[in-house]
């Protein structure tokens, strides 16, 4: 996707809201911030094939959805712009950062988990942290296809209706044995160095994405997250 030139320039102010450890402004490079949308699915295909990108990039880079100073849900106020919503995970200004260290600190946290947890949380996070299934332990990553966008748009993560709710049931199951890991975490891999540095911020923001999926569930809705 190429952005439009009002998105670009949107996309750049976000940008310098990233914060640096001495509390200046620092400019992330371009393709590290994320904008996560919950989408009607049928919208979307029901509509030209040529305009879909378009149609994504006005529902996360518009003027009444982005930028958003709130964590949580931003939903748009235009007339027939119910088809989307977009969220901003706790504490992480749009930024796929963190990301990338939830994802680190679960590769080191993963060894201590039970085979069973294990598993479930691979898949649940698979989406969130790594774009696709190279880490599933069922999987031969070899022979793991490319997991392209089903929409000519440039996304670091997608999910489709079918997928948020086998996600959401994995959650069910996931969500009550996660204090067991939290020994471990504090043990083997908390740091002072990156994004989710202990448990509780790994936790916040897995029950962030447990709240896309929750909220995308209900509606029978698909999952968007777009990179800026």
């Amino acid at each position: 996707m190429t952005l439009k030139p009002a998105a670009l320039s949107l996309c750049l102010m976000w940008l310098l809201r990233e914060q640096s450890s001495t509390g200046m402004a620092v400019l992330a490079p371009v393709g590290v911030s994320i904008e996560v949308l919950i989408v009607d699915w049928a919208h979307i295909e029901a509509s030209p094939p040529d305009e879909r990108a378009d149609l994504l990039e006005e529902a996360a880079f518009g003027q009444d959805t982005w930028p958003n100073a709130d964590e949580g849900w931003t939903w748009p106020t235009r007339p027939a712009a119910d088809w989307y919503a977009s969220y901003e995970f706790s504490r992480t200004l749009g930024s796929y950062k963190p990301h990338f260290w939830a994802g680190e600190r679960w590769e080191r946290l993963r060894d201590f988990a039970n085979p069973q947890l294990r598993g479930r949380l691979d898949r649940f996070a698979s989406v969130l942290f790594w774009h696709g299934l190279e880490y599933m332990e069922d999987i031969d990553a070899e022979q793991v296809p490319e997991r392209s966008s089903p929409w000519p748009v440039n996304t670091l993560m997608w999910s489709s209706p079918i997928e948020a709710a086998e996600l959401k049931l994995l959650w069910e199951c996931v969500s009550p044995q996660l204090e067991a890991l939290r020994e471990p975490f504090d043990r083997h891999v908390a740091r002072p160095e990156g994004w989710i540095n202990d448990f509780d911020s790994f936790v916040t923001f897995l029950e962030g994405w447990n709240e896309v999926v929750t909220a995308a569930h209900a509606r029978g809705w698909g999952i968007v997250g777009l990179r800026c």
